[in-house]
């Protein structure tokens, strides 16, 4: 049987179309809490792009840790430092040579409501507020990294007791959105957009106060081999995804 050209390309296309959900695949990912917002817009460019899905969770770093060491079926975490995948990688819960600083944080003192935190953070030296949020330090980076700047500034003792502690980054904020402490410590990305904190009133903490917040990717090792996690690790690399990073007030 003869085919003319437009046949041809039509029947092609159907040939592709009908494969092309061969060749998909999904990841299953841990995502650092304050990543949330750029992380879901990335998900979404990625499957449109690539075909591939990422199913998301999102938490605190040390809880994941924990998770991770004890089976759970994730194939790559986005963390919110670089010590948590590089213990994996020693491990052997993740896969050697794969991780790479895919941004840098920066910690913001965020109240919900306009004028209560000054642009230079004056605020907590004046001590006038019942409670400020932080997330847990031990399990969450950015709450270590409040508690550097505190110290550094020298109130730590005396705001201490007034500490309103977040299981992670993601309940700190809403602490805070909810008013239940009038002010507090959390990510940048968390209320910053297209080159301004988009609500209340905020002080970015200068990065000398607290050390770099590298977050690191890493594949994990119920990752080796799966398509969709070398892929997601390539497009966070891309131009796109660094873009929608920036965007968020992180650091490259």
């Amino acid at each position: 049987m003869q085919y003319t050209i437009r046949q041809c390309c039509l029947l092609l296309g159907g040939l592709g179309a009908s494969l092309a959900p061969a060749f998909a695949d999904e990841v299953q990912v841990a995502v650092a809490a304050n990543f949330t917002a750029p992380m879901k817009q990335i998900a979404a460019e990625f499957e449109k792009d690539t075909g591939h899905k990422a199913l998301l969770a999102f938490g605190a770093t040390g809880k994941f840790y924990a998770q991770i060491s004890n089976g759970a079926p994730f194939e790559v975490l986005l963390a919110a430092d670089d010590a948590t995948p590089a213990k994996l990688e020693q491990e052997l819960l993740a896969i050697s040579r794969t991780r790479f600083t895919y941004a840098i944080g920066k910690l913001v003192l965020w109240s919900a409501k306009e004028g209560t935190v000054d642009g230079n953070g004056e605020v907590l030296k004046k001590g006038e507020f019942k409670h400020l949020a932080l997330a847990n330090p031990k399990t969450a980076p950015y709450g270590a990294a409040a508690v550097a700047t505190l110290k550094q500034l020298g109130v730590l003792e005396s705001i201490q007791p007034r500490f309103v502690q977040g299981e992670n980054i993601a309940q700190t904020h809403q602490f805070i959105a909810t008013g239940n402490a009038e002010l507090g410590f959390v990510a940048l990305s968390q209320v910053f957009k297209a080159g301004k904190v988009t609500s209340g009133s905020a002080w970015i903490v200068p990065a000398k106060l607290y050390a770099p917040i590298r977050q690191d990717a890493v594949v994990l090792a119920k990752g080796r081999n799966k398509p969709a996690a070398t892929a997601l690790m390539d497009y966070l690399k891309t131009d796109k995804a660094r873009a929608i990073i920036k965007s968020y007030g992180y650091e490259l």
